[in-house]
C-alpha cells in the first residue's frame, strides 16, 4: 500500500500528524486533482520532495503508478471520466467502447495530456470480444492489473409488458458481459498471481471493479430487467472476491445512484438512442427526476461522472487494499 514514511515509530507526535496526512490523501482522490510525481503503490515512498528533512511531511504520489487498467464503456460518461482520472494517476489505460471513434478520442486526449492509452472498439456482448480486448491490452502494455466492466445501457419497461428479448438484453450487457470479461482475465490476473506467489511469496495486488446500481440493490419501477441484472452483479462480485482473494485480487462493485449521463437524462429532450440487435432503443428517463433525486439526497444534487470516477479511483487504489467483496453505494445519500 502506498504510504508516506516519516521514519518515526508511531508515537504521540506521529499520531497527531495522522489527520493531516489523511487529509492530503483525500485531496489526491478529489476529481480533477493533479497527481504529483513519485514512485507507485509498490514503492516504499511516494511523492518525496527534494530536500525533505526529518519531521517534514511528504506528499502522496500517483495512486495508480505502474497499473494497467482496462475500462469498457469508456467512450463517454463515467467510463471516460474514469479513464482520464486513472491516467492522471499514472495508470496505462485501455479505453474500450462500442463506438470506436469515441474510444479513440478519449485515448487521444489522454495521450495529449502526457498519459498512455490504447483504444479498442467493440461490443462487449459479443462472446469473443473479451478475449480480443484483453489480448490487445496485454500485448500493448504487458499486464492487466485493474479491470472495470463498465459498459451498459438501459431498456426500460414495466414487467407485464416486457418481452423476453427486452429482459435478456439487460442480462447480456450488464451481467453476462462482465462475467465473460472476468473469465477472460483469468490467465492475466489469476494465473499470473499464482506464479508470482510461488516465486516471490505473494502476488502483486490486482483488482476488479464491477458496476451495479441502486436499481439492483433497492429496486426501481420500470426497470425489472436492469434491476435484475444489476442485482446479479453484486452476487458476481462477492463470489469472485471469495474465489480470487487468495491470489491478492480484490473484487468490489460500485452501486451508483443518479449520475448525470445520457442514461439518466430527459429522454424527451436529449433524443439519445442506441442500436441493439437491429432495433433502436431510446436512452434516458422521464423528465423531472433530477428534482426528485435532489429532494432525496442530503447533498441536494445529482452526481457527476467525475465524482463517480473518483469513487472508482478510491477502490482501485492501494488505499482500499483491505476492501473486497463490497457493494459500495455512491448515491449522495439518497438511500440512507
Amino acid at each position: 500500500m502506498a504510504s508516506h514514511d516519516d521514519g518515526g515509530g508511531g508515537g504521540a507526535a506521529s499520531g497527531r500528524r495522522a489527520p493531516a496526512r489523511l487529509a492530503r490523501l483525500a485531496d489526491q482522490l478529489a476529481p480533477g486533482a493533479s497527481a504529483p510525481r513519485g514512485r507507485g503503490p509498490q514503492g516504499a515512498r511516494v511523492g518525496a520532495r527534494a530536500g525533505v528533512g526529518a519531521g517534514e511531511e511528504s506528499r502522496p504520489g500517483p495512486l495508480l503508478e505502474g497499473e494497467v487498467a482496462v475500462i469498457t464503456g469508456a467512450g463517454r460518461g463515467i467510463g471516460a471520466a474514469a479513464a482520464r482520472l486513472f491516467a492522471k494517476h499514472g495508470a496505462r489505460v485501455v479505453v474500450s467502447d462500442l463506438d470506436g471513434d469515441l474510444a479513440s478520442a478519449v485515448a487521444r486526449s489522454i495521450r495529449e495530456a502526457g498519459g498512455e492509452a490504447l483504444a479498442v472498439g467493440g461490443d462487449v456482448t459479443e462472446p469473443a470480444f473479451p478475449g480480443r480486448l484483453l489480448e490487445a491490452a496485454v500485448g500493448r502494455f504487458g499486464d492487466l492489473t485493474v479491470l472495470i466492466p463498465n459498459a451498459g445501457f438501459t431498456h426500460d419497461g414495466v414487467v407485464h409488458k416486457m418481452g423476453d428479448a427486452q429482459f435478456t438484453s439487460m442480462l447480456d450487457v450488464h451481467l453476462t458481459a462482465p462475467f465473460r470479461l472476468i473469465r477472460a482475465a483469468a490467465p492475466y490476473m489469476r494465473d499470473r498471481a499464482k506464479v508470482e506467489a510461488r516465486r516471490l511469496g505473494r502476488a502483486r495486488p490486482r483488482c476488479i471493479l464491477n458496476v451495479s446500481s441502486t436499481s439492483g440493490v433497492h429496486g426501481n419501477a420500470g426497470q425489472v430487467n436492469y434491476g435484475a441484472a444489476k442485482a446479479g452483479v453484486v452476487g458476481l462480485t462477492k463470489s469472485v472476491a471469495k474465489e480470487w482473494g487468495q491470489f491478492n485480487i480484490r473484487c468490489n462493485c460500485l452501486v451508483f445512484g443518479m449520475i448525470r449521463t445520457r442514461l439518466t437524462g430527459d429522454r424527451e429532450v436529449q433524443g439519445e438512442s442506441i442500436r441493439v440487435n437491429g432495433s433502436s432503443v431510446r436512452l434516458g428517463i422521464p423528465g423531472g427526476m433530477d428534482a426528485a433525486v435532489e429532494a432525496m439526497s442530503p447533498l441536494q444534487r445529482v452526481g457527476s461522472p467525475e465524482e463517480a470516477a473518483g469513487a472508482m479511483l478510491l477502490l482501485a487504489s492501494p488505499l482500499a487494499s483491505y476492501i473486497t467483496g463490497q457493494a459500495v453505494e455512491v448515491t449522495g445519500g439518497t438511500h440512507l
